[in-house]
């Protein structure tokens, strides 16, 4: 069974939609992605949303919505994206934080960076699942 891995931060508007997508993307044949956050936005951040459909033709306006923690399934991994406030809290079996620093109201080549970096840390994340390098029992 693929774990289930959730991407988490406050408004759940951002970092995290960006990594549920690309985690969608590029690896959901090793673990199916979500994300989540303890306070809704109308919206999700639509300067993420348009580097994201620029950079991987993934429309994020027409699949995500900013959704709490109690939406999403139990997961089995939590990614703490990197709150510079109190970070929501999701039980799991495996909980890190990729400390990013959140790109909301800067300029295109910081969420061109964010997306990057995401991208980067999907690829380890999902090579240390299938080498089994994070205790999921």
């Amino acid at each position: 069974m693929k774990p289930k891995v959730a991407f988490i931060c406050v408004h759940n508007s951002c970092r995290s939609q960006m990594a549920e997508a690309l985690g969608k993307l590029f690896y959901s044949e090793i673990f199916e992605s979500y994300s989540a956050g303890t306070e809704l936005r109308d919206t999700i951040n639509q300067d993420a949303a348009r580097i994201i459909k620029e950079l991987y033709k993934i429309d994020m306006n027409e699949t995500h919505k900013s959704k709490l923690l109690t939406e999403i399934p139990e997961v089995d991994i939590v990614i703490k994206m990197g709150c510079n406030v109190i970070c929501p809290f999701l039980p799991a079996r495996h909980i890190e934080d990729w400390g990013l620093e959140d790109p909301t109201g800067k300029d295109d080549k910081e969420f061109i960076k964010t997306a990057r970096t995401i991208e980067e840390k999907l690829k380890d994340l999902a090579m240390r699942i299938q080498n089994n390098k994070i205790n999921l029992k």
